[in-house]
């Protein structure tokens, strides 16, 4: 296609490429607008870091051209799979932009010896096979010598259609952010760019928990002196009048999940709330009660 141009005279000086590229860009009327319209992109603990590793990584400027981006509907595709993600975003041109962002994968031993760590510790199993992301999983990655998030930018591959060749350009920047509000709704996400999915996680998982053998008794130390016999069991006559009392049971210590109602914001903010912050904020607020509720009762408390 001929680019535009200024005559002057009987020469014909052809428009830079950059001039076209700083246009405003036309406003689509089906873009998916990000959710969060001012403030912090990420609602979650995890999006929020995917955020922070972008902002270590790629430069400020760019990141905040494709923050409005995001906001005004620009990106109007973006599809998620093991592939890496695609996408189609609205520039001043006619035809979109082509984004792709491809994940640097985990090697196969990088997954094994993670799932071995997070096997390892209840609390990590629990949470990951009841669909939540534990806070510091990012342990487990480490212990293995990987990254769940990116660390490097050699852990995000990009490339756009545009003229622009810096990396990344406001095109790319705008998926990243409408990445991270993708994130918010389903953390497993970032499993499926490294390179597994939850249901190899939770199989995984599974596997190693049942398979898990309790670690094998100390071998007595050497001694001289003999044991003392045990004591004969009393017969089952002597104990008729106990015979259906129970025994006392140890302490039991627990530890109640802090859920902030991820269940249900997993789901997407409310169609039926005008203020979608504060309908959350309540939200919260009600399952926190909840769970202080229940755990005053799992401790024989008088509660209301």
């Amino acid at each position: 296609m001929a680019r535009a141009g200024r005559s002057y005279g009987t020469r014909y000086e052809p428009e830079p490429w950059w001039r076209e590229y700083e246009r405003a860009p036309r406003r689509p009327a089906n873009g998916i607008k990000a959710q969060t319209q001012r403030g912090q992109f990420g609602k979650t603990w995890w999006a929020s870091r995917w955020i922070s590793a972008l902002e270590r990584l790629v430069d400020a400027g760019r990141l905040g051209r494709g923050r409005s981006y995001a906001r005004s509907g620009q990106v109007l595709t973006l599809d998620v799979g093991p592939d890496g993600v695609a996408a189609k975003v609205q520039g001043s041109r006619p035809t979109p932009y082509t984004v792709s962002i491809r994940f640097r994968r985990l090697s196969d031993e990088a997954w094994e010896q993670v799932a071995d760590a997070l096997a390892g510790e209840a609390r990590y199993a629990a949470r990951l096979l009841s669909g939540e992301m534990p806070q510091d999983i990012e342990q487990a990655f480490t212990a293995a010598g990987a990254s769940l998030f990116p660390a490097a930018r050699q852990d995000l591959e990009t490339e756009c259609s545009c003229p622009d060749w810096s990396n990344p350009c406001k095109h790319v920047a705008a998926v990243y952010y409408l990445l991270g509000e993708r994130f918010d709704a389903d953390p497993f996400l970032l499993f499926v760019l490294r390179g597994r999915d939850q249901q190899w996680m939770t199989e995984a998982l599974r596997a190693r928990r049942a398979g898990a053998a309790p670690p094998p008794a100390a071998e007595p130390e050497a001694t001289a002196e003999v044991a003392p016999a045990a004591a004969p069991a009393p017969a089952l006559a002597d104990l008729l009048d106990t015979y259906w009392t129970a025994a006392a049971l140890p302490a039991i210590a627990f530890e109640p999940a802090e859920l902030d109602a991820l269940a249900v914001k997993r789901l997407g903010p409310a169609p039926f709330a005008a203020d979608a912050g504060e309908f959350e904020r309540r939200l919260e607020a009600d399952y926190r009660a909840i769970s202080a509720h229940a755990y005053g009762l799992a401790l024989g408390e008088d509660v209301i």
